[in-house]
């Protein structure tokens, strides 16, 4: 039974990306985003991730769903959509993806053991991560430890943005209630 689990966490990840793909309701793809982001949390605990689990938690279904429900409540819903509109749209989205795709034909395989990374960083992370650090977990110790100047960073990154965010709304909602006087 235990095995089906993260076969079904997949399965329905996939579906309610479907959903919120089809929807229109703004407010119910943003509790479809933050169900999305719980369930991928769950599929990161069965894949022994606490530390991703945690943040994607903590991101996705929580600061992500609370600024999408702000901006949803402070913008005003137009619906203008044209032909016209969809054609460059749908030309763009074919031209980004091409590039990408051909961006993608330089990387070098993940299974390729020839890699730098693989020679000495990785082996050593996975070699010393119990005795330097003492925690079980790979991903863990490289984040916690070996590279915690970079997750300090990109923490310091993500509250940069969300107070930029916080100012932004707050100048409109203000703007609104000296309206309203």
């Amino acid at each position: 039974m235990a095995d089906y689990i993260p076969l079904l966490i997949l399965l329905l990840l996939v579906g309610t990306a479907f959903i919120v793909a089809r929807t229109n309701n703004l407010f119910s793809v943003a509790f479809l985003a933050g169900i999305l982001s719980l369930l991928a949390a769950s599929l990161y605990m069965i894949l022994d991730a606490p530390d991703v689990a945690f943040t994607e938690a903590a991101v996705g279904a929580g600061i992500s769903t609370i600024f999408f429900l702000i901006t949803i409540s402070v913008v005003e819903e137009r619906r203008i959509y044209t032909a016209a509109m969809k054609i460059p749209a749908l030309v763009l989205s074919l031209i980004v993806g091409v590039l990408i795709y051909y961006s993608m034909l330089d990387l070098p395989k993940l299974s390729d053991s020839d890699l730098a990374l693989h020679a000495y960083v990785a082996r050593y992370y996975i070699e010393h991560s119990m005795s330097d650090i003492g925690i079980p977990n790979v991903v863990t110790s490289v984040l916690a430890s070996y590279r915690g100047l970079d997750t300090l960073g990109e923490v310091a990154v993500i509250f940069t943005a969300g107070i930029g965010v916080l100012i932004i709304l707050g100048r409109h909602i203000a703007k609104g209630k000296e309206n309203d006087h």
